[in-house]
């Protein structure tokens, strides 16, 4: 769960270096990538904000890029906790064979390529998931590797939207 949620591009740019950098340290784990897109304030509209995110991501060393990846518990270790987390990451199972195929085959993944299975699951459910797994299981390296870092993009673009909130932040409570 992200500490910064609905605060606004107004906010966001007026908040501290630091505090920048850590709002967005929660959306993707790279102290790297946080600071170039805090240095780009202020962003005149989220749709800026979600361009530099992107363009900073695929800019990233691939140390640094392993490194956000650690911040990843993957499909299979979220699968393997509780209905809730499931519900949160918008990947539910109809039935425990699609999960239990989905954790074997997210095993053969991070065995295979040698990092988490990342995707963006949003409005997606668990037969989605391992028909894109069992697909992407085929790819290259290097063609997983360009795929994966789009589903990271995916992932950092939906969770920055999440900070953000509406155009217009929420109203503050204090007022």
């Amino acid at each position: 769960m992200l500490m910064h949620q609905g605060i606004g591009l107004d906010r966001f740019n007026a908040l501290p270096e630091r505090g920048a950098v850590h709002a967005l340290f929660e959306c993707c784990c790279s102290v790297t990538w946080a600071r170039q897109v805090a240095a780009g304030r202020p962003y005149r509209a989220h749709s800026d904000l979600l361009t530099a995110a992107d363009t900073e991501l695929f800019e990233l060393s691939e140390a640094d890029i392993d490194r956000a990846l650690e911040g990843h518990p993957g499909v299979a270790r979220r699968a393997q906790t509780t209905a809730s987390s499931l519900e949160q990451c918008a990947v539910w199972a109809p039935d425990e064979a699609i999960m239990a195929a989905v954790i074997e085959a997210t095993a053969r993944y991070e065995e295979r390529f040698g990092y988490v299975y990342l995707w963006c699951a949003a409005g997606r459910d668990a037969t989605e998931l391992l028909g894109d797994l069992t697909h992407r299981l085929g790819n290259a390296p290097d063609t997983e590797r360009k795929t994966m870092l789009g589903e990271l993009a995916k992932i950092n673009r939906s969770r920055i939207e999440r900070m953000l909130g509406p155009e217009d932040g929420f109203a503050d409570p204090r007022y």
